[in-house]
C-alpha cells in the first residue's frame, strides 16, 4: 500500500505511539503493560536474534528449532518437522473451540542494506540454485514468529481467562507459496484436529507502526503461474507462407488474453493476467517452430480464478485453430503446481474481531483499508478446502517519524522485499501480540 493512499487518513486520526498502550484492558490484567514488559525482557532480544539469523524457505532449521523451544517453554506440546520444517504447538485448556494462529518463518535471498545495527550478514546455500546467497528478513516474518512466541506466553499465563484448544503454527516457505500446502499434505488437520477458526497477520511497511488494518473480502489475491507452449512450423523468414509462425500466434494470444479481464469479468471485479516472459526464435530470418509464454494470473475469489484459468486455455487453443494448426499442434497450456487460492476473510468474523479491537484499543487504532495490489499468500491452503472461518489482518510496521517524513516528501518507505526494508519492532511485535490475544480471548471465552 502506497504512503499517499493512507497518509491523510493516518494524520487525521492523530495516531501517535503514545496512544499505543492507552486503551487496553483485559479483565483485571493490563494486557498491554504485560506485553510491553515481556518485550523488554524477552521478545525484543528474540526479534533481534531472528532478524540477524534468517533462513531460506524449507531450510529454516535453526529458526524452527528456536521457535519450538520457546513454545515448549510456555507449556505447549510441540511437534516438529511437519511438512518439512514446519511445527505445530498445541495447548489444551478444557472444553471449547480449536483456534489456529499462524506465523511464517522464512526469509529471502536478499543482501540487507537497511543500515540497522542488527542487520543480517547471514548467507545460505540456495536450495534452488545451489549458490551461496545473502539472506534477509525483507518481509517481516521475524515480526510474525516473535509475536507468535509472545502470544504463547500471554495465553499460557492467562489460562483462567479462556477455554478450548490453541494451535500455533510455525509455517515454512511462505515466500515460495509452498509451505502451507506442504503442511496440509502432511495430514495437518488429520493429525492435530481441524480448527474452528484460523487467524494470521502480516506486518505492513505501508502502515504506521501498531495500526491494525482488517478488511472484509480478500486482503491477498490468489496466484497461479501458467505456461503456454506454442507449436509452430519452422520456415525461412522470407517464406512465411511455408510455415506457421509461433511468434505471431503468441503475440495474438498475448493481446487476446487481456479481453478476459476487460470483457469477461464484471467491471468492478479485479483480475490480472500478466505475460511476464515471451521466448521464441534464434535468428533474424528464421521462423521458429516453438514459442513459450509465461504468465502470472491474479484474482480475489475462486469464481474469478476459474473464469481466468479456463479462459486462458480456451483462447490459446482456439487461436491456434484460427491460425490453421492441426489438433495435435494446438498450444499447450500448463498450470503450475505452485499456485495459491485467494485469501478471503470471513465477513461476520471480521466484524466481530474489529469490534473487539476497537473497543479495547480505540477506534483510531483499527481501520479497514482495501488492498491496492494483487500480492498473494499461501495461508488459504489452511482455510479454503475445507472452508474454515478465518481472518487475516495487518499490523503497521513503520515508525511514526519515518512515516510522517515520507508523507511530507522525505525519503520513501522501503517496500517489502527491498534490501532497505526495515520494521520498527517494538510497536509492531507488541501490537501483533495484543491483537492476537484479544482475538483469541473473544473466540475462546472461559467456560463457567
Amino acid at each position: 500500500m502506497k504512503i499517499k493512499q493512507v497518509s491523510q487518513l493516518v494524520l487525521a486520526l492523530s495516531f501517535t505511539l503514545g496512544s499505543f498502550l492507552s486503551h487496553a484492558d483485559l479483565n483485571e490484567n493490563d494486557l498491554a503493560t504485560s506485553i510491553q514488559q515481556d518485550y523488554d525482557k524477552r521478545l525484543g532480544a528474540l526479534f533481534t536474534h531472528f532478524h540477524r539469523n534468517p533462513e531460506l524457505s524449507f531450510i529454516e532449521f535453526k529458526t524452527a528449532k528456536k521457535l519450538a523451544n520457546e513454545l515448549r517453554s510456555s507449556g505447549f506440546e510441540v511437534t516438529e518437522k511437519v511438512g518439512g520444517t514446519g511445527l505445530v504447538a498445541i495447548l489444551k485448556n478444557g472444553d471449547g473451540p480449536l483456534v489456529m494462529m499462524r506465523g511464517d518463518m522464512d526469509a529471502l535471498p536478499i543482501e540487507e542494506k537497511s543500515g540497522l545495527a542488527y542487520a543480517s550478514k547471514a548467507t545460505q546455500s540456495d536450495p534452488i540454485t545451489g549458490k551461496q546467497v545473502p539472506v534477509m528478513h525483507a518481509c517481516g516474518h521475524d515480526v510474525h514468529i516473535t509475536s507468535l512466541i509472545g502470544t504463547a506466553r500471554q495465553m499460557s499465563a492467562r489460562m483462567d481467562q479462556w477455554s478450548g484448544t490453541l494451535m500455533l503454527i510455525g509455517q515454512p516457505a511462505e515466500e515460495r507459496i509452498r509451505g502451507a500446502k506442504a503442511m496440509m499434505d502432511d495430514n495437518l488437520w488429520q493429525r492435530f484436529g481441524q480448527p474452528d477458526y484460523a487467524l494470521a497477520f502480516h506486518v505492513a511497511a505501508g502502515l504506521p507502526a501498531g495500526l491494525i488494518n482488517v478488511q472484509e473480502g480478500s486482503p491477498f489475491a490468489g496466484s497461479d503461474s501458467v505456461d503456454i507452449i506454442i507449436h509452430g512450423i519452422g520456415a525461412h523468414g522470407a517464406s512465411p507462407h511455408a510455415g506457421k509462425d509461433p511468434i505471431l500466434l503468441g503475440s495474438q494470444i498475448v493481446v487476446a488474453l487481456q479481453t478476459l479481464v476487460s470483457r469477461e469479468l464484471p467491471p468492478r471485479e479485479p483480475g490480472v493476467i500478466t505475460v511476464g516472459s515471451f521466448h521464441g526464435g534464434s535468428k533474424h530470418n528464421i521462423i521458429p517452430d516453438r514459442a513459450h509464454l509465461q504468465l502470472t494470473v491474479r484474482n480475489t475469489n475462486l469464481e474469478t480464478r476459474e473464469t481466468l484459468l479456463k479462459g486462458i486455455k480456451r483462447i490459446a487453443e482456439n487461436m491456434g485453430r484460427a491460425a490453421g494448426l492441426p489438433e495435435d499442434k494446438l498450444p499447450e497450456v500448463i498450470y503450475s503446481k505452485s499456485s495459491t487460492p485467494p485469501t478471503v476473510n470471513n465477513s461476520p468474523l471480521v466484524k466481530r474481531l474489529k469490534a473487539v479491537w476497537q473497543n479495547a484499543l480505540g477506534k483510531d487504532q483499527v481501520v479497514s483499508l482495501s488492498s491496492q495490489g494483487m500480492g498473494a499468500e499461501d495461508f488459504p491452503y489452511f482455510t479454503t478446502d475445507p472452508a474454515i472461518p478465518s481472518v487475516y489482518f495487518a499490523v503497521g510496521g513503520t515508525s511514526i517519524a519515518d512515516y510522517q517524513a515520507a508523507s511530507s516528501g522525505g525519503p520513501p518507505i522501503p517496500s517489502h522485499h527491498s534490501p532497505l526494508f526495515k520494521i520498527e519492532p517494538q510497536p509492531a511485535v507488541t501490537r501483533g501480540v495484543q491483537a492476537t490475544v484479544l482475538a483469541l480471548m473473544e473466540l475462546m471465552p472461559a467456560t463457567p
